[in-house]
């Protein structure tokens, strides 16, 4: 086949590229992911019995600001990096921003407190719980985003896993908030943040053999 014969093939019949394809595609992924983690959290553990009451109520919010905080943004650039070449344009700055926001809230919280009390706030009654259910109700939104990823072509595997793996932690806390009847600050800060970032480290890991293309 001569070479203008195999261009010309090439270039009949071609389609405009959907470039909201790829934003749609992670907006779907996220919200499933919301979805069977609040159905598994549902099934498993049940909403706190108080939850109705002023104060579990506010803390609930102060939670949620956190967690969807932190999946709304990496979302964003998770978009990207599902992308060729998409990490050349993104910046990892904004995504520890909530992190340091909840960082911010519990040392001010610690700082009105006895230091007496200060173990309590941080340590709680549910550490052990929270330690193993967030990782554990993530590993079904993280699966999610890897199905929604294979349908991209990131080129930066770690990057991309970790974010799936950071939005999988922050969907599985969201959910895992209507549960949890620890409402201190540092207590959030700490084992919520923790955890996130846990199911982060195993997203950069586990990513480049689920995503490789």
């Amino acid at each position: 086949m001569k070479t203008d014969d195999l261009v010309e093939m090439l270039s009949t019949n071609v389609e405009p590229v959907d470039r909201r394809l790829v934003g749609r595609t992670v907006c779907i992924a996220v919200a499933a992911a919301s979805v069977l983690a609040f159905a598994f959290m549902l099934i498993g553990l049940g909403i706190r019995p108080d939850l109705m009451t002023v104060r579990a109520f506010t803390f609930l919010l102060l939670k949620l600001a956190f967690t969807v905080g932190v999946v709304g943004v990496a979302s964003v650039y998770l978009t990207k990096l599902a992308r060729p070449g998409g990490e050349r344009r993104t910046s990892s700055f904004l995504v520890t921003m909530p992190f340091a926001a909840i960082v911010l809230l519990a040392a001010i919280s610690l700082g009105f407190a006895p230091r007496s009390h200060w173990d309590k706030m941080i340590v709680g009654d549910e550490w052990l719980e929270c330690l193993l259910s967030i990782p554990v109700i993530a590993i079904v939104p993280f699966a999610t985003a890897i199905w929604a990823l294979r349908k991209s072509a990131p080129t930066d595997l770690v990057r991309t896993g970790a974010f799936a793996g950071l939005i999988s932690g922050g969907v599985s806390a969201m959910a895992y908030s209507l549960h949890c009847a620890d409402d201190s600050l540092p207590f959030v800060a700490v084992w919520y943040g923790g955890t996130i970032a846990l199911c982060t480290f195993a997203g950069a890991i586990f990513g480049p053999r689920l995503l490789r293309w």
